[in-house]
């Protein structure tokens, strides 16, 4: 397994306090194509900035923290991604990575509460935990958020686990968040008395306290918005602690409303254009100024839009957070670029 070494020594002089000084377990969400996933990488580095162990967990089997990293796909095991993560006092943090899958956290938990050792990895090949994980409804988000629980409360007692100051779950798609995070809930309720049930309550009891924070991930456009807004009602129906908004890939606003609105109107001077091109020695004709006149009214309409779906997220009523779209792609300079602003709005 490769490890990624990222030094930063850059600061943030105006950086915010974090806004949820108090939460060990981050849980992101959002829609599908909003960046979920960079956005819950981005923010364990944030945390890790500050001096923090982190671990951050997937668990959609889709090995995206394996890609973005640059590293051999996660096993069922902790990993160290980055080290030597400096924060502006001198003291370095660590981010850790694991990768869960139901079939291995059923093994683990037949292991620890009923010893089967053996016998579980016996039934794995007979092909009953596949069973279990597969058609049993709910046992697959029971295990999963399990295993996330077991990593936000150990402590230093056992000496063979990592502990944590910080959790950073890359959770399931807006859309079934609440029913993910709520199923040990209704286990709860199925199971009268017995481990099942103190295991469950114990979950729900860290999901619905104040350590915990779930934060939506959107970008501004209607349907990613809608659902952030439909996402957090549910949550709040359920009981479940909603964190803050991350608006993700925001266009850059160098153009103010005013030349946005001659743009959109079509009453910009192509010839006026053309003049400023030659005049700055860049080769141009009529066809590069009708194309260059295209791609603005694009942007301005682009822009209104987004500032529409901007004025319902503000409406949310949640601490919002922006991050700029990465013109050259998710990689680690860009990571380390969006956790820096992560900790200069107060994230983490």
């Amino acid at each position: 397994m490769a490890i990624l070494a990222i030094v930063s020594t850059r600061t943030s002089p105006g950086s915010a306090s974090p806004d949820w000084p108090q939460v060990r377990l981050h849980v992101v969400t959002g829609k599908g194509g909003t960046g979920k996933s960079t956005v819950a990488a981005a923010l364990a580095l944030a945390l890790a900035r500050s001096g923090r162990n982190v671990l951050l967990c997937e668990v959609e089997g889709r090995q995206g923290i394996a890609r973005m990293f640059d590293v051999d796909p996660l096993p069922y095991a902790e990993r160290r991604l980055a080290k030597g993560l400096l924060d502006e006092t001198g003291h370095a943090g660590q981010v850790h990575a694991l990768h869960i899958d139901p079939e291995s956290a059923l093994l683990e938990y037949l292991s620890i509460y009923y010893k089967l050792g053996r016998a579980g990895r016996a039934l794995d090949k007979f092909g009953v935990i596949d069973f279990a994980t597969t058609i049993a409804p709910g046992v697959r988000d029971v295990l999963l958020t399990g295993k996330v629980y077991e990593a936000v409360v150990r402590n230093s007692r056992n000496k063979d686990a990592i502990t944590y100051d910080a959790v950073v779950l890359d959770a399931p798609p807006t859309g079934r968040i609440a029913q993910f995070l709520g199923v040990n809930s209704e286990l709860a309720g199925l199971a009268r008395v017995g481990p099942i049930k103190s295991q469950a309550d114990k979950v729900m009891d860290l999901l619905r306290s104040p350590r915990t924070a779930v934060h939506l991930v959107t970008v501004l456009e209607e349907m990613p918005v809608q659902e952030t807004a439909d996402g957090i009602a549910e949550l709040r129906a359920a009981g479940l602690p909603v964190g803050g908004v991350v608006v993700n890939q925001v266009r850059p606003r160098d153009i103010g409303p005013a030349a946005l609105e001659q743009i959109r109107a079509g009453e910009v001077d192509g010839e006026a254009v053309a003049a400023e091109l030659t005049r700055a020695r860049v080769d141009c004709d009529a066809a590069l100024v009708d194309h260059l006149l295209a791609e603005a009214r694009d942007h301005a309409v682009r822009r209104e839009l987004e500032e529409e779906q901007h004025e319902v997220v503000a409406a949310l009523d949640v601490p919002t957070y922006e991050l700029p779209r990465l013109a050259g792609g998710v990689d680690r300079g860009g990571l380390l670029d969006l956790a820096a602003l992560m900790r200069e709005q107060g994230l983490a």
